[in-house]
């Protein structure tokens, strides 16, 4: 039995190549940030719906983006209950409600694949830097020290990161 693998994603070649130049510094940010503080910061996720708010009115047509705003409260809603629950942090739950809007609802399938998949290369290499000399290249790192803790903006970052350049090959025409 052959596994296949559909790359084709519904977001738009235009609107992926239009968000990731403003995006991935945002993402960037975002995972530097969770890494050397254990924060997401507030900003990045302003800065984040902002982006979106200008530039999706440019890109996407008005239905379109009203939905995409919808996905944004509904995953801020369930993040708060997430968090609420202690199953993960307020700035990730504010990252990922941020990131939502970016995301083709018809995609979705495909960006749970892609999020268990950074989740588990960022838990891997997280925990595989931390114990070799590499740690050293940023020693004063919060997420070295906090235990039982992962700088989950690290993976919301990098999956959404991904997920526009993947828009910007893969994405419908």
């Amino acid at each position: 039995m052959a596994i296949s693998i559909d790359l084709s994603l519904a977001i738009t070649t235009a609107e992926a190549a239009l968000f990731a130049p403003f995006v991935l510094p945002v993402c960037a940010w975002a995972a530097y940030s969770d890494l050397s503080r254990m924060k997401i910061p507030n900003k990045s996720v302003l800065v984040l719906a902002l982006i979106f708010v200008v530039l999706g009115l440019f890109v996407l047509p008005l239905p379109d983006f009203g939905l995409r705003l919808v996905q944004l409260v509904v995953v801020l809603v369930i993040g708060i209950g997430a968090n609420a629950l202690g199953l993960l942090g307020a700035g990730d739950a504010k990252f990922a409600a941020a990131a939502a809007p970016f995301i083709a609802f018809d995609d979705l399938n495909q960006l749970l694949w892609l999020f268990m998949a950074n989740v588990a290369a960022g838990i891997a290499t997280h925990r595989g830097v931390k114990y070799t000399p590499l740690s050293r290249l940023a020693p004063d790192w919060e997420s070295w020290q906090r235990h039982g803790k992962f700088p989950m903006g690290l993976c919301l970052g990098g999956t959404l990161a991904i997920y526009l350049i993947l828009g910007i090959y893969y994405g419908a025409q």
